[in-house]
């Protein structure tokens, strides 16, 4: 028996599945967590190495800073120091022009001393230049020429006063007791000239 097919062959038809997107998704977000760990584990050796260079620089900082407060109390010690020793070289300098002006004003009375006469006391007020100044001599001239050599030295204030005179008897015969004052100027700054005449100094008793 023929049988006859009506309805003809039937074809094995494929079905076409559409693309799918998994593992090419799955393989890039792969990717994208690489690359975000790559960047993170940059930044955080950046930054590590950014935190240890500014840990580096403050320590150094800190040191430099303890150094310069070592060098500024150096120096203010030196300050205080220098400070000290002017003060020392203020007081000697003041000490030695307080010990120069009695020291000057005896040799100035030394030069003006004449022969035949000699001191026996010299006072000076504390607070002023007055001087007193006590001796004996042979004659009346030679107290004269004691009085005129002191006027004419320049550290002397004119006129210089006679204020008693005395004669005693002695085995070598009359002498005059004297008793003068003057008043010394220290700050005469000007040289005086060589007394005219004068009569050399003598070494008195």
């Amino acid at each position: 028996m023929i049988r006859v097919n009506l309805l003809g062959e039937r074809k094995s038809v494929k079905k076409k599945t559409p693309f799918s997107f998994g593992p090419t998704l799955a393989v890039g977000c792969g990717l994208i967590l690489v690359v975000a760990g790559l960047f993170i584990g940059w930044s955080y050796w950046s930054l590590g190495k950014a935190s240890a260079k500014l840990d580096a620089d403050l320590a150094s900082a800190q040191r430099e800073t303890v150094r310069l407060h070592a060098l500024i109390a150096q120096v203010q010690q030196f300050e205080q120091r220098k400070s000290e020793l002017q003060q020392r070289v203020t007081l000697i300098e003041q000490l030695r022009e307080d010990q120069s002006g009695p020291v000057h004003m005896l040799d100035q009375i030394s030069r003006a001393l004449p022969p035949l006469l000699w001191l026996t006391g010299m006072k000076q007020t504390p607070a002023g230049n007055d001087v007193l100044i006590e001796g004996r001599g042979m004659t009346m001239t030679a107290l004269t020429d004691f009085v005129t050599n002191l006027e004419a030295s320049g550290y002397f204030q004119r006129s210089v006063e006679i204020v008693s005179t005395t004669t005693e008897t002695t085995p070598a015969g009359e002498m005059i007791k004297f008793q003068i004052k003057a008043i010394y100027q220290p700050l005469n700054s000007k040289k005086p000239a060589a007394v005219a005449g004068a009569p050399a100094p003598a070494h008195g008793a």
